[in-house]
């Protein structure tokens, strides 16, 4: 979250959602006296961005917008 300058109350619920449908996998870590929480893509949400990136890609390809910019 912070990586991404995302805000966690803004974004929780959306993260929770996508965590219950197994699209991402969240962790707690113990930091000193706080809990850290880690989000990572799971094999599901790598095959839900293949399906939908991939075909992107090919319509859009990213060499082609990096050169009109």
């Amino acid at each position: 979250m912070s990586y991404c300058g995302l805000n966690n109350v803004k974004h929780k619920e959306i993260l929770d959602d996508m965590a219950k449908k197994k699209m991402i996998i969240r962790t707690e870590e113990r930091w000193g006296n706080k809990n850290i929480i880690k989000y990572r893509v799971s094999e599901k949400g790598n095959d839900i961005l293949r399906e939908i990136l991939e075909p992107y890609e090919s319509l859009f390809p990213r060499s082609e917008r990096e050169k009109q910019s």
